[in-house]
């Protein structure tokens, strides 16, 4: 099947049209960061860059560590973003821009993100590390795809009726990492939970700054549910799509996350571009060796 012009935008160039980016440009291992500014920050640390481009909020670098070739993109905030990158970086890869059809070999991306999150329970410290072995969905991506099949619907399920009617009327879908690639990550340095996305940083994680929340206990309700003894640990923006999409296109995904901040106790990291620093060259250290 041939894709229209309406489905498949390519620009100019025949670069795919958000992104801004040629099948050559980017590597099997990539890196999404939600901050265009953190790009630089990850490649820094590479031995020599090779791609250096951007459109919108996407900055994309792409370089070689070690021998290894690494590509690191920015997402932007929120799943919806997540929906452009994650299906454009597959584009990339897996159609022929000339033809427009679908590749038979299809190239499978390894992809970590390096993101940033605040923590539900008191006993999580401040600039620790965390990897979402699950990730809980309440932006509704999902739903727009056929993919119960990757679902993880008796957590989604005991979620919906832990939290009850009176919380939210969104309903949630729970998808897992890529073992292999959790593993890979994995040291005693870093922790795993049950992350939940939200499609905002206010009301959906429970802040109220002028505005009333439909219920005020969300937050403390969130920290209460556990699913076969794995508590839900922290709050952020994109886990969710990324690992739904990856999981549908065949690619392996993991979300390690930096705890900047505390909302059981209401404290916020002190250095927190100290603490992301040290996750980024904790993940190039993993991936390298």
């Amino acid at each position: 099947m041939q894709l229209g012009p309406s489905e498949l935008i390519l620009n100019a160039d025949h670069s795919i049209y958000h992104l801004n980016l040629l099948p050559e440009d980017i590597a099997s291992t990539i890196i999404t960061v939600g901050d265009p500014d953190r790009v630089g920050e990850v490649s820094k640390y590479f031995d020599n860059i090779s791609v250096k481009k951007g459109k919108r909020e996407f900055l994309t670098h792409t370089g070689q560590l070690k021998g290894k070739k690494i590509t690191v993109i920015s997402t932007g905030i929120g799943t919806d973003n997540i929906d452009i990158v994650l299906n454009e970086l597959d584009a990339l890869a897996n159609i022929d821009f000339t033809t427009r059809k679908i590749i038979k070999n299809r190239i499978r991306f390894k992809i970590i993100r390096i993101g940033t999150s605040g923590a539900l329970l008191p006993e999580i410290p401040l600039d620790s590390f965390l990897l979402s072995k699950y990730a809980i969905g309440f932006d509704g991506l999902l739903h727009f795809y056929k993919s119960d099949q990757i679902q993880e619907l008796e957590i989604s399920n005991a979620l919906s009726k832990h939290l009850g009617p009176g919380v939210t009327k969104v309903v949630p879908y729970a998808v897992k990492c890529d073992g292999e690639l959790a593993l890979k990550m994995r040291s005693n340095r870093i922790r795993t939970g049950l992350t939940a996305t939200n499609p905002g940083f206010y009301g959906p994680q429970g802040r109220k700054l002028r505005l009333g929340l439909r219920a005020d206990d969300h937050i403390s309700k969130m920290a209460d549910f556990s699913f076969e003894g794995l508590k839900l640990t922290n709050l952020e923006m994109e886990t969710s799509g990324i690992y739904g999409l990856a999981k549908l296109l065949g690619h392996q995904a993991v979300s390690l996350n930096c705890i900047l901040a505390n909302r059981a106790t209401g404290e916020f990291s002190k250095n927190p571009q100290k603490a992301i620093d040290h996750l980024i060259q904790y993940t190039l250290e993993k991936l390298t060796t």
